[in-house]
């Protein structure tokens, strides 16, 4: 009986903790299996009921497993159990998706929910689960250890452990990408060059070999081999995280090293427990041949590993074809016309030999706010004034938020009204030589608030309505409209939002036809800067099969229907809220899309709304840090990066202190971005309803009218910088009218156009360049000229 005993106890207090979890977590996004209180739908599929249909059975299926095979040990235990929670993750997560790259992936997104959990209940199987029998076993046998060791012991630890390290690269799938592996942190993955392979897969060898002797000599037979595969993962996870730590700037101020140790642990373990039972196999088949007993095994082991190595060529070829997009994909598509702005490498480009910089602000005066108050407006009316203050402020773009529930109130219907005042904010942004990006908004997924009578579960509370999609494309299964720590959790949103990821009732498809008709619009018009698909994705249920996969898939749809409808200009990609939120995320997975013509847009708010603010901790990624790490995951698409959003530090003593830093670090990093937020109104749900509408220029919430514009923040983002320069730029740092730049161009040029504020005429010094002039424009100054080769301009 002790042999049913301990397995029995693991798999009931491991179905109890379950239970337990579902109830407490009132978001379903905590526990191991959750439950938000959305009613699963026949109609959508299959991915509603994987959590109950797949992952609880093979969750509870290997922990009865284990607790037979590796149950007499603690920590054997611990990492059996942790084996279960990752498998069962897996398997969920390929139902939903069928494939096995991103499925093997999202195992590691558990890491954090199963260590816990397998701690908990290894102890309570220890403690109730009758007497422990601790044989000891030969590491390279499935017997018990009655003498020394034989010869030959060690033959079986290494050949299976330089089997699995040699085929690491070629099953590399997604593990080892994003912004956590920096240059010097040996992956094993061929995109990262020989160097960084040959250094993975020793470490790997050496790793599953030292994790074999420890782990076969406790639990026999392939799940010893496969348990120490898991460890080894997690063992090379440690050892990149330290690397992580001296190349990439240790902590400076911020704990990202430490998210960046968790997610290369995660990865590892992830990758043991998909892809470690080659270890066990190997380990069993090398003692069968060492032992001279290959020819007792039953008939059935041919066949057997036939399929097992039918299967091994099988997740290879799935798992090598997903990775980063190749670096001859990079470059401007060849079909954009001139006069168009477009992708070219790491820069934005004119088509003239010219880099771009776009840096403006976002506005949002056509965007449909849920109303908090009906006596006081969401929104402050757009008109060509505000085109030409922007412009006079030195801002070549507008970050245009549009609304989906205005343009289709009606599904299939488009309010022409509403496209028409997009055509003329359009129209006056072209009158001022201002770019617009359309940017389809959303907050929270869309602009309805808790209804009354609404019981939310503890632990969450009601909530406004904010931004987005309209009613009938808002599918929450009677999850809640309540929020958790604020609008971006909550089990309506997730809910809707994991059924447009899964494109239910066609809803996705839906935004994608909208995307081709604003395409088909404004494709002709080089004033548009290109199309912003979606703001700040939400992360749905299932992350990041939803945040990196299907929000891939979503994308590759959208462009795919914009390049349809003949329009050729840039299209503008997110990482999920989720970068918003913590300063860093995976993004689309790598090789979303053919389409060259696209640059990475993450919103750059670290210190400013992510989590660590509200939690009073240090920052999770520095105001500094994450230009570094959002250029790393553009590299990954070969794209150029563009921060489609920033600012938004609130009446905080520092908040001069710290646009100044990041007006400090855009210019080092060459980029442009656009502030958040032109204008806000007293009665946007954002600002809260308070004296003042916040934003650039103030509302006075008393009379309705203009308060003072915050010129402390104009000083500093009006600042000289270059609209466009020959060739690309080298270096620039601007503070008020003054600014040094420095740029590299292979052929001559005359695209320069620099912005320099005020009402003194700059005192302009050139190296390497002709044609210098300056001209009075409202707000300030421009300064063009040409340039071949190298060249420097300053003012003074």
């Amino acid at each position: 009986m002790k042999s049913v005993r301990r397995p029995a106890v693991a798999v009931s207090t491991m179905l109890v903790l379950v239970i337990i979890q579902a109830a407490a977590d009132p978001t379903g996004l905590l526990a191991l299996v959750g439950w938000s209180g959305a009613q699963p739908q026949l109609a959508a599929g299959l991915w509603p009921f994987a959590p109950y249909l797949v992952f609880l059975p093979v969750l509870l299926g290997v922990v009865w497993w284990v607790a037979v095979r590796a149950g007499d040990r603690y920590w054997t235990l611990t990492a059996g159990l942790t084996l279960a929670v990752l498998l069962a993750q897996a398997a969920a997560c390929l139902v939903m998706t069928w494939n096995i790259p991103v499925a093997a992936q999202a195992a590691g997104y558990v890491a954090a929910k199963a260590v816990p959990a397998a701690l908990i209940v290894s102890a309570f199987a220890r403690w109730f689960g009758g007497p422990t029998n601790r044989q000891s076993f030969a590491s390279g046998s499935l017997w018990p250890l009655v003498g020394k060791r034989r010869a030959g012991a060690s033959a079986s630890l290494w050949i299976p452990a330089a089997i699995f390290a040699l085929v690491t690269p070629l099953l590399a799938g997604v593990w080892w990408t994003g912004a956590a592996y920096a240059p010097g942190v040996p992956a094993a993955r061929l995109d990262r060059g020989p160097l960084s392979v040959t250094v993975a897969v020793l470490l790997i060898a050496v790793a599953t070999g030292l994790c074999l002797r420890w782990m076969r000599s406790r639990v026999p037979g392939v799940l010893g081999g496969w348990l120490a595969a898991l460890v080894a993962g997690g063992v090379v996870g440690i050892v990149q995280a330290a690397i992580a730590f001296a190349v990439d700037g240790g902590l400076n101020g911020d704990l990202w090293p430490l998210m960046a140790a968790y997610v290369a642990i995660a990865d590892g373990l992830a990758f043991g427990s998909c892809v470690g039972w080659i270890v066990g196999v190997s380990a069993v088949v090398a003692d069968r041949i060492r032992e001279g007993r290959w020819m007792r095994v039953p008939r059935l082991a041919g066949p057997a590993a036939a399929v097992i190595a039918l299967i091994a060529v099988i997740v290879g070829a799935s798992l090598s074809g997903t990775g980063v997009v190749p670096a001859e994909a990079a470059g401007s598509d060849a079909s954009v016309p001139a006069g168009f702005l477009r992708a070219d490498g790491r820069i934005i480009a004119d088509g003239h030999g010219n880099q771009v910089l776009l840096r403006g602000v976002n506005v949002n005066q056509l965007v449909d706010f849920y109303q908090p108050k009906a006596d006081v407006a969401a929104t402050r009316p757009l008109t060509e004034d505000d085109f030409a203050g922007i412009a006079a402020q030195g801002f070549n773009v507008v970050r245009l938020n549009l609304s989906w529930s205005a343009l289709e109130p009606a599904r299939g219907s488009y309010d022409q009204a509403y496209l028409d005042k997009i055509t003329e904010a359009v129209g006056w942004a072209k009158q001022h030589g201002v770019y617009v990006v359309l940017d389809m908004h959303q907050d929270g997924w869309y602009n309805g608030a808790t209804p009354d009578g609404t019981a939310c579960r503890p632990g969450t509370d009601p909530m406004w309505g904010y931004d987005g999609a309209p009613a009938w494309a808002t599918l929450t299964d009677g999850a809640p409209r309540c929020e958790f720590t604020g609008r971006d959790i909550s089990p309506a949103g997730d809910r809707a939002f994991e059924n447009f990821y899964f494109d239910r009732d066609g809803v996705q498809s839906a935004l994608v036809a909208t995307w081709a008709k604003l395409a088909s619009m404004f494709g002709d018009d080089p004033t548009v800067a290109g199309y912003d698909l979606l703001n700040e994705p939400g992360f749905g249920e299932t992350a990041p099969v939803t945040t990196s996969y299907l929000l891939g898939t979503f994308y590759d749809h959208a462009i795919s229907a914009i390049r349809a409808a003949g329009a050729p200009q840039i299209v503008f990609v997110e990482p999920s809220i989720l970068w918003s939120g913590l300063g860093f995320d995976s993004g689309p997975t790598p090789g979303f899309t053919s389409d060259h013509n696209i640059v990475f847009s993450p919103h750059l708010y670290a210190e400013s709304i992510t989590m660590d603010r509200s939690l009073g901790i240090p920052a999770i990624v520095s105001l500094d840090r994450q230009f570094t790490l959002a250029q790393r995951v553009a590299d990954e698409y070969n794209a150029p990066l563009w921060s489609g959003e920033y600012g938004y530090w609130g009446d905080t003593k520092d908040v001069d202190a710290r646009l100044t830093r990041y007006a400090h670090a855009e210019d080092a990093n060459l980029l442009g971005s656009a502030y958040w937020v032109w204008k806000q109104a007293c009665g946007d749900p954002q600002n809260g309803v308070g004296p003042t509408g916040n934003g650039i220029m103030v509302q006075d919430c008393t009379t309705g009218g203009d308060g003072p514009a915050r010129t402390d923040l104009l000083q500093i983002l009006s600042r000289a910088y270059p609209r466009t320069a020959p060739g690309t730029l080298t270096m620039l740092a601007g503070q008020d009218a003054h600014i040094l730049l420095a740029g590299t161009a292979s052929e001559q040029s005359c695209g320069l156009n620099v912005w320099v504020p005020g009402t003194a005429k700059p005192d302009v010094r050139t190296k390497g360049m002709t044609n210098v002039e300056t001209a009075m424009v409202p707000g300030g100054w421009s300064v063009t000229g040409c340039a071949s080769g190298h060249y420097t301009l300053t003012t003074r």
